[in-house]
C-alpha cells in the first residue's frame, strides 16, 4: 500500500491477488449491485488496483454479455491483472465457495424440508422472495427503460415479452430472439429508440492514482490476436466436448445427467439482464418439461440463492442437486453423492461460457464500444427482460398467495399472511433500500413466528 493517493501502488502479487478473489467469494452478498459496489469499494477505492474509468469500462461491457455480471467482472479484472490464469482463479472463487454452501443447504433442505420449523422458516423465506423479484422488475426497469414518450418501443418490446412468457407461454429463447432482432431493425431505422442510456456511464470522484489506470496501456495479452483467440476457443470446445462426451458414453443422450448439462449450456448463452431473466426459462425446462423439481421447490431454491454469496444464478446448483436426488442419478444408496455430481455439473456446464466471452472475446467485445448496431439488439434484449421478469413475479406471487391445494381464486382461499409479509417486504426494500439480507433473515422469522402461532 502507499501512503499518497498521488503515488501509484506497488505491483499486486498472483498470491496476493488470489486471497483476494478469494475472500471476495466469501462476502459477495447483496445480488449483481451488491457484488459491483463490493468490488469497487475495494479494487478501486480502497486498494486502488484499477482505475475508475477502467473499472466502469470494464462493467458496462460484461452488462451486455449473458451470463452474471459480477462474476465477469470479477474475471474480467483478474484477467487483465494476470492473464488467463489470474481471470479463472478470479471467476472460479467468486462461484465455489458459494456452490459448497448451497451443497450443504440443498441437502439440510431435501433432508429436513418437512420439519416445522424448517417449513416455517421457508414459509415466511417465499413472500420476501416475490418482493425481491418485484424489486428487480423496478431495477432493471428504471435503468433500460427511459421517457415512453422519448423511446416507445423499448416499453412495448417489454410488455410483449410479458405476454409472451406469462400469458402465451411462448419459450425464453424466442423471446429473446425477437427482442434481438427488434434492437437491430431500430439500429438502423430508429437509432434513437436504443441509444445508450450510460446507467454505468459517469465516473465517480478520483480516488487517486491507480496500478492499471486511466492511461495505462492495454497489456500485451489483453489485445486480440487470431491465434489466441483460436487456442482460447479450441481449449473451451474441449472443456465442454470431453465431460459430455463422457456423460453420454456412460449415461446416453437421455440420462438425466447429460439432459442437464445440456439445458444449462443452453440457459447459460441466455442469461441477459441477469439470473431472474433466465429463471422462466429454467423454470420451464426443470419444472415443466423434466420434473428435476416443483415450482415450490424452485421458490425455496431461489430463497437459498439470496441468502449465499456469489451470484444468484447460483440457484441452478440447487436445480442440479435436487434433480439429482430425486431422479437417483448414482441409484437409491448414493443420494447425496448423485446429488453432488448433478449440482458440480450444472454448475461447470453454466459458468463455462461465462469465462469463455471474457477470456476470448474482452479484446473482440472492447472493439465495439460505442457501436449502435452492436448495442441496440443487446439494449432490446434488456427491455424484454423486464417484461420476462415481471412474469416471474406474477408467477411467484400466484404461488405464495394462493393457499397450498386451492383449486381457485377465491377471497377464502387467499394467505394474506403470506400477501401482507409480501408487500412489507416490498415496501421495505423500494422504499426504505433495506438490503435482501435483513428482509429475508425478518421474513423467515416472521413466518416461523407465524407457523408457531397457528396464523399460517
Amino acid at each position: 500500500m502507499t501512503s499518497s493517493p498521488n503515488d501509484k501502488p506497488a505491483d499486486v502479487s498472483f498470491q496476493e491477488a488470489l486471497r483476494f478473489w478469494l475472500k471476495l467469494g466469501f462476502i459477495s452478498f447483496g445480488g449483481p449491485a451488491g457484488q459491483i459496489a463490493i468490488m469497487h469499494r475495494e479494487l478501486v477505492e480502497q486498494k486502488r488496483w484499477i482505475s475508475e474509468k477502467r473499472f466502469l469500462h470494464a462493467l458496462n461491457y460484461c452488462m451486455l454479455l449473458p451470463g452474471p455480471e459480477a462474476q465477469q467482472l470479477a474475471t474480467y479484472i483478474g484477467w487483465l491483472m494476470h492473464r488467463t490464469w489470474g481471470g479463472v482463479v478470479a471467476g472460479a472463487l467468486f462461484v465455489l465457495p458459494s456452490l459448497f454452501i448451497l451443497m450443504a443447504l440443498s441437502w439440510i433442505y431435501v433432508v429436513f424440508g418437512d420439519v416445522p420449523m424448517v417449513a416455517g422458516i421457508f414459509y415466511g423465506i417465499k413472500p420476501a422472495v416475490a418482493a425481491i423479484v418485484l424489486q428487480a422488475v423496478y431495477r432493471i426497469g428504471s435503468k433500460s427503460l427511459r421517457n415512453p414518450a422519448v423511446a416507445p418501443i423499448p416499453w412495448a418490446v417489454a410488455a410483449i415479452s410479458f405476454i409472451a412468457i406469462a400469458l402465451l407461454g411462448v419459450p425464453f429463447p424466442w423471446v429473446v430472439l425477437a427482442a434481438a432482432l427488434t434492437g437491430a431493425l431500430c439500429a438502423k431505422f430508429a437509432p434513437g429508440q436504443f441509444a445508450a442510456g450510460g446507467a454505468h456511464a459517469a465516473a465517480g470522484r478520483a480516488h487517486g492514482r491507480a496500478l492499471i489506470d486511466d492511461d495505462t496501456p492495454t497489456p500485451e495479452h489483453a489485445r486480440f490476436k487470431k491465434s489466441r483467440f483460436a487456442v482460447v476457443l479450441a481449449s473451451a470446445a474441449l472443456l465442454w466436448l470431453l465431460p459430455m462426451a463422457a456423460l453420454v458414453a456412460w449415461q446416453g443422450w437421455s440420462g438425466a445427467l447429460t439432459q442437464m448439462s445440456w439445458f444449462f449450456t443452453k440457459a447459460a448463452l441466455l442469461t441477459f439482464g441477469g439470473a431472474y431473466a433466465v429463471l422462466p426459462y429454467v423454470y420451464q425446462g426443470a419444472v415443466e418439461q423434466f420434473g428435476w423439481l416443483t415450482g415450490p421447490q424452485m421458490i425455496d431454491g431461489l430463497a437459498l440463492g439470496e441468502t449465499t454469496p456469489g451470484p444468484l444464478i447460483m440457484v441452478v446448483a440447487f436445480v442440479g442437486f435436487v434433480g439429482g436426488w430425486t431422479k437417483q442419478v448414482l441409484g437409491p444408496d448414493s443420494l447425496f453423492l448423485g446429488a453432488a455430481l448433478a449440482a458440480s455439473l450444472v454448475t461447470w456446464f453454466t459458468f463455462l461460457p461465462s469465462f469463455i466471452f471474457i477470456l476470448a472475446g474482452g479484446p473482440v467485445v472492447e472493439s465495439t464500444h460505442g457501436k449502435l448496431h452492436f448495442t441496440a439488439p443487446l439494449a432490446a434484449i434488456t427491455a424484454a427482460v423486464v417484461g420476462v421478469i415481471a412474469s416471474l413475479a406474477l408467477f411467484f406471487i400466484a404461488h405464495i398467495a394462493v393457499k397450498a391445494g386451492a383449486a381457485a381464486v377465491f377471497p377464502a382461499n387467499v394467505d394474506w399472511a403470506a400477501v401482507v409479509l409480501m408487500l412489507l417486504a416490498a415496501v421495505a426494500l423500494l422504499r426504505y433500500k433495506v438490503g435482501v439480507i435483513p428482509v429475508i433473515a425478518a421474513s423467515a422469522l416472521a413466518g416461523l413466528l407465524l407457523r408457531w402461532g397457528g396464523l399460517a
